[in-house]
């Protein structure tokens, strides 16, 4: 499996000669120094944890240009169709959808969702994590923006996830000590990779305090900058 980090929540992951993203804020996204084309190239699944502009980002023009479908809670993928997105893959908390080749289920995250359309906050849902597996892949669990809660233990007993994307940015989610007790407590991934973070001010700028929360710990954490790929798995 190969992770491609975007700056922010965004993600390209790549397995099996699959292709999808996570949360594509692009344009805007003062972390993204790559081309678009590029990194949407020959996705086939668009995949978003919650509706705030900095996670939705891109997908209505990826969508179009690329005919990517997708995946997200019941009330963003109805508002994304009504703004031209043709496919969508609606879902809710604690429910799978099989994707041909990989599966998604959506967990519980703790977070606000809402989008601004035409000056207006409109409601779109629940924000949520996100689990993604695959045959003979490592399970992937994009944690959305969340603070730490306990029945992230049960996410860990249901879907064993291996690597985690895992908010660390603080202010509008849990800060890196937090995050680094949540992997160590509750999740016990193999591979944490750090997001949600150096983007903008206010938000933690390096991933150095996660990192050495988790140090001794069976966790291996994956930082890679911006535009930087990492092979798990």
């Amino acid at each position: 499996m190969r992770i491609t980090w975007l700056g922010h929540a965004a993600f390209r992951v790549e397995f099996d000669g699959k292709a999808v993203l996570f949360d594509p804020f692009l344009s805007g996204n003062p972390s993204f120094k790559g081309d678009r084309a590029a990194v949407s190239a020959g996705i086939s699944h668009i995949l978003l944890t919650h509706g705030h502009a900095d996670h939705v980002g891109d997908t209505i023009e990826l969508a179009r240009e690329t005919g990517a479908t997708v995946v997200s809670n019941a009330d963003l993928v109805t508002f994304l169709a009504g703004k031209g997105v043709e496919k969508v893959e609606p879902m809710n908390t604690g429910g799978t959808v099989d994707l041909s080749g990989f599966s998604v289920t959506m967990v519980r995250a703790d977070h606000s969702a809402s989008l601004i359309d035409n000056g207006v906050s409109i409601a779109v849902g629940n924000a949520n994590g996100l689990i993604l597996k695959a045959p003979g892949q490592p399970t992937l669990y994009h944690l959305g923006d969340t603070d730490i809660f306990s029945d992230m233990a049960l996410i860990a007993e249901l879907h064993q996830p291996k690597i985690g994307l895992v908010p660390i940015g603080d202010r509008y989610t849990m800060g890196p000590q937090t995050a680094a007790l949540a992997v160590k407590r509750y999740l016990g991934l193999d591979v944490a990779i750090p997001c949600h973070y150096a983007t903008f001010p206010g938000l933690v700028s390096n991933a150095d305090t996660f990192a050495a929360g988790l140090a001794g710990t069976k966790t291996r954490v994956l930082a890679p900058k911006s535009g930087e790929s990492v092979e798990v798995g």
